[in-house]
């Protein structure tokens, strides 16, 4: 069994990508400000980027796609609460059969559901989204190539051709048809708080039940999460944020 599956979903995380709340906020009020009829969310988790620019356009319908019933629930319960329920729709299932073209459509950390390479995903993104609309992508980056002893305090398997950097995956943009209006990255601090929010729930439940019968699965899964992170990939991975613009 997974920590997850053990302890439950991680609560305290607002979005499933490293950014601020401060920043999602800017970018949902950009992406806003362009008066979409229609934004969707592939991969969307519990859509809370897409629920944030929905409040922010009345007039718009959001659609949303993910393979968790357990994030698409937390979606829908957050809708309703906004009184945003009559305006989205959650659907579970793979984003690839499950398709529509929209204004506004994002991405953001799960370019493999359409491609096994980032080049092939933004080749399938570019005609889903509408003339003069914009792709909202999130996708991870070496911020400098890591030597070889911090590759191997990683994932197993990790190798430097594992991910590109960020000028690369923005040619790889402009090269599928769109225009780069926005190019940034999460910084270290936006990248701490992720980390330490994905696991405190479950390590809030390891100090309650310091004798659970799966208290040991969840602290070692727990040690070598923040062992690949502080000795491997800190400082090295990154995740760029694009806001990509295509032709109206």
């Amino acid at each position: 069994m997974t920590v997850e599956e053990i302890v439950g979903p991680a609560t305290h995380m607002v979005f499933h990508s490293p950014m601020t709340e401060e920043r999602a906020n800017r970018i949902a009020a950009d992406l806003a400000a362009t008066g979409p009829a229609t934004v969707a969310d592939y991969a969307c988790g519990w859509g809370e980027l897409m629920l944030r620019i929905l409040a922010l356009a009345p007039s718009a319908q959001g659609f949303g796609v993910d393979m968790s019933e357990r994030d698409l629930a937390r979606g829908r319960a957050n809708a309703q609460a906004r009184g945003l329920g009559d305006r989205v729709e959650f659907v579970d299932g793979p984003a690839k059969e499950h398709t529509r073209s929209a204004d506004v459509v994002i991405n953001c950390g799960a370019w493999q559901v359409f491609g096994r390479t980032v080049t092939q995903s933004l080749e399938v993104l570019r005609p889903l989204v509408n003339p003069g609309g914009r792709l909202f992508f999130g996708v991870e980056h070496w911020e400098t190539v890591p030597p070889p002893e911090r590759l191997a305090a990683m994932w197993p398997g990790t190798t430097a051709q594992r991910y590109e950097l960020l000028p690369d995956l923005v040619d790889h943009a402009v090269a599928a048809g769109f225009r780069p209006l926005r190019i940034e990255s999460s910084t270290r601090s936006e990248w701490d708080d992720y980390e330490s929010l994905e696991t405190s729930d479950a390590e809030e439940w390891l100090l309650a039940h310091p004798d659970h019968p799966d208290a040991e699965a969840v602290r070692d899964e727990l040690d070598t999460k923040r062992s690949i992170w502080l000795r491997g990939h800190r400082d090295y991975f990154g995740f760029s944020m694009l806001t990509l613009g295509v032709p109206g």
